[in-house]
């Protein structure tokens, strides 16, 4: 099975690669579009901007190409990010894959730090993605922005307002938290079923 990570200018590829050796999954770090296009399964990860990972994806075809997948697709945080319609980082046009939009977190109460950091229950749980996971699993987040409840949401969490920790459409699948940072004693990834 040949796997693919997404490579572009977005960070946490290399810890993505790292849990996948822990589970046993060899995987290839490309931009190049006939490398995705023949993969089996495709990691689309990202710690970033929007606005600028959008640029990059652009400038490369990526864009397209993503778009246009038919094998499993899997967004891990900024990735998923941009799998949505728009984001209000820099007022982003993204991919449009989920309809469900990207907004800021927004609060009044100063003991709330934005950007969320660190563990979170998610909730609600509502695809074979999470086959084996159980509701109100703990998994790790960083991040400022948020992908609003919608149609395509199979999993949800609440910081300062419910929002999609999960979002899925045909054979794109996108995740807010980390996978590859939300691991089970004893440091065994959490890992959802894209690679089983």
């Amino acid at each position: 099975m040949k796997t693919v990570i997404l490579k572009y200018n977005a960070g946490n590829i290399q810890s993505v690669l790292y849990a996948l050796e822990r589970i046993g999954v060899t995987a290839m770090v490309t931009d190049t579009i006939e490398e995705i296009q023949t993969a089996d399964k495709v990691i689309f990860p990202g710690v970033g901007e929007a606005s600028t990972a959008m640029q990059y994806l652009k400038e490369r075809k990526l864009d397209e190409l993503i778009i246009n997948l038919k094998q499993p697709v899997l967004g891990i945080c900024l990735g998923m990010q941009l799998m949505c319609t728009h984001s209000t980082e820099n007022d982003t046009a993204c991919l449009g894959i989920f309809e469900e939009q990207v907004k800021q977190f927004e609060t009044n109460d100063i003991s709330i730090k934005i950007p969320q950091m660190g563990w979170n229950t998610i909730t609600h749980l509502q695809s074979n993605l999470f086959k084996g996971v159980s509701e109100n699993s703990y998994t790790y987040f960083v991040h400022g922005y948020y992908a609003a409840k919608g149609k395509h949401t199979i999993a949800t969490t609440n910081y300062i307002q419910d929002y999609s920790s999960a979002l899925h459409k045909n054979n794109f699948y996108g995740v807010q938290f980390h996978p590859e940072k939300s691991a089970l004693p004893p440091l065994q990834p959490q890992h959802v079923n894209i690679f089983d």
